[in-house]
């Protein structure tokens, strides 16, 4: 990895890359001037392949207050959605540093899947909102990454990179070394040679091998993949090359590999818990009771306690659908307990672990990533203290309140009150899902209310999120597990963000 200008056009280390634009002149007349020295290939950053490095380029070398129109001038020619969430992707990952946290200006790439989702889940008219917004979210995360350093990917180390039969185990050996550089060679060899779900049961046990980063680690390795699931394997290789980088970003602490850090331990001791639960822990009785006495321990016991409370749950029979309910459930409840960025990740964070233990095909990784789950609420719940007053709402006891007979006229009421007044805002979400137990119409609004409202990156990740998992709560607990969602949804009152209007005047619409 390295620094390079971000002035310089990036090029595709082909011949037939210096004029890979030829085909499409048509829009250079709207961009920058550019010096014969700017349009020199740059050896020292990762190019990619003639169809979509054009673009990507758009959107590097584009002003942000220019971006969005020019976007919507190749879309009006033919430039598809996807290639737009490629490059959009790919622009992240060459430009911006997961560090010194995966996160921060990061959110740039972590946000590219939240967006997606969100768009596919809307309207036509809504569609490229999100898209739209992550965009220009991207340009201020490339700013930001220009003050810190002005880091940019570089090509891989081809002498570096191991053979195909070789490279599955360097790449292991180098993540347990935490040895970025060869990290970096065995993946890109992997990405050549390997297949996608092989691939992501690799992933998926070093995103939730610890706990740093508040949850990101997790939440990249699931966007990542789901994001090429939409744009194509063919991106693969810059993309895994990022997230090996940020997987292995330790914050300035010591290798940990030669250490005891907290942010580690859990996960060394889920290896041997794993190993403890019955042979056939993936079916089982779902159990109310149960999920109780997970979400008792996720509000006052340890991380240790937690996993080992899983694991003597599961052995007497219990479906592990239950464990997930405590989890998703009792993620809600820290947010009610404090709303902010502590609540919002224990969510997005157990989206991305419920994610890949659905995806996954490994049985060991998939005890891993329910066991870790459940270690990081309990540490989550920690990194509270300090931020503010924490309360003691319990999920459990929240109660409907009355709400307006009329489906349009509730939603108005649950809306006006969050932001303001969101303890009355749940206790209508709670009356409203349990007349509406498929509540289409509440999240359409929520999500509309995000495109007109969002300012954040958390508004899109936490949405997405949240809007999804109401599915993969089991039905005894779906209310709840929506009325604690606008905790971080967005109200009614306030203005729009000025992007929208500037997006639909961009498209014509």
């Amino acid at each position: 990895m390295s620094s390079a200008s971000r002035r310089q056009f990036l090029q595709t280390t082909t011949a037939a890359a210096a004029v890979a634009g030829l085909g499409q002149l048509d829009f250079l007349g709207k961009l920058p001037r550019v010096s014969a020295q700017e349009a020199r290939p740059d050896p020292k950053i990762v190019r990619f392949t003639n169809d979509i490095e054009p673009l990507v380029e758009l959107i590097e070398e584009t002003p942000r207050a220019r971006l969005l129109e020019e976007v919507a001038s190749r879309i009006r020619k033919e430039t598809t959605y996807r290639e737009v969430v490629a490059a959009l992707l790919l622009a992240g990952v060459r430009n911006i540093q997961p560090r010194p946290s995966v996160g921060f200006k990061f959110h740039a790439v972590l946000v590219v899947n939240s967006a997606h989702l969100a768009s596919i889940s809307s309207p036509d008219e809504h569609r490229w909102l999100p898209i739209f917004w992550a965009l220009d979210a991207f340009k201020s995360s490339q700013a930001r990454d220009v003050e810190e350093g002005n880091w940019t990917m570089a090509p891989v180390s081809e002498g570096d990179v191991p053979p195909p039969h070789q490279a599955r185990q360097k790449f292991l050996d180098a993540m347990n070394r935490w040895d970025e550089a060869d990290a970096d060679a065995a993946v890109a060899g992997l990405a050549r040679t390997a297949g996608s779900n092989e691939l992501f049961d690799t992933f998926a046990r070093l995103g939730c091998r610890d706990f740093r980063a508040i949850g990101h680690k997790a939440i990249y390795v699931a966007n990542a993949w789901r994001t090429l699931s939409c744009v194509g394997w063919q991106y693969a290789e810059p993309v895994l090359r990022s997230l090996a980088y940020a997987l292995l970003n330790h914050e300035g602490q010591g290798n940990p590999a030669e250490n005891d850090f907290d942010a580690d331990r859990p996960g060394r001791d889920n290896v041997a818990r794993a190993k403890k639960l019955r042979d056939d822990w993936q079916i089982g009785k779902v159990d109310e009771a149960a999920t109780r006495e997970l979400l008792a321990t996720i509000y006052g016991g340890s991380a240790s306690d937690l996993c080992d409370q899983v694991v003597e749950i599961i052995n007497r029979g219990t479906s592990p659908q239950s464990v997930w309910d405590a989890l998703l459930v009792g993620s809600g409840e820290l947010l009610m307990r404090q709303p902010g960025i502590v609540g919002l990740h224990t969510l997005t964070t157990t989206n991305a672990m419920r994610y890949a233990f659905g995806a996954c095909g490994d049985d060991e990784t998939r005890r891993m990533l329910l066991l870790q789950n459940a270690a990081f609420l309990p540490l989550f719940r920690g990194g509270m203290n300090g931020r503010g007053a924490v309360g003691d709402q319990k999920v459990e006891a929240l109660e409907p309140a009355e709400i307006p007979a009329e489906g349009t006229a509730a939603l108005d009421s649950i809306f006006a009150d969050v932001g303001g007044k969101r303890m009355e805002a749940a206790r209508k979400t709670l009356a409203y899902a349990r007349a509406n137990p498929e509540p289409h119409e509440f999240i359409n609004r929520a999500r509309t209310l995000i495109f007109m409202k969002g300012s954040d990156a958390h508004d899109y990740k936490f949405s997405s999120a949240v809007l999804e998992d109401f599915a993969h709560v089991s039905p005894a607990w779906r209310d709840k597990f929506l009325a604690t969602s606008v905790f971080n949804l967005k109200g009614s009152g306030g203005g729009d963000n000025p992007l929208v209007q500037r997006t639909r005047a961009a498209l014509g619409a």
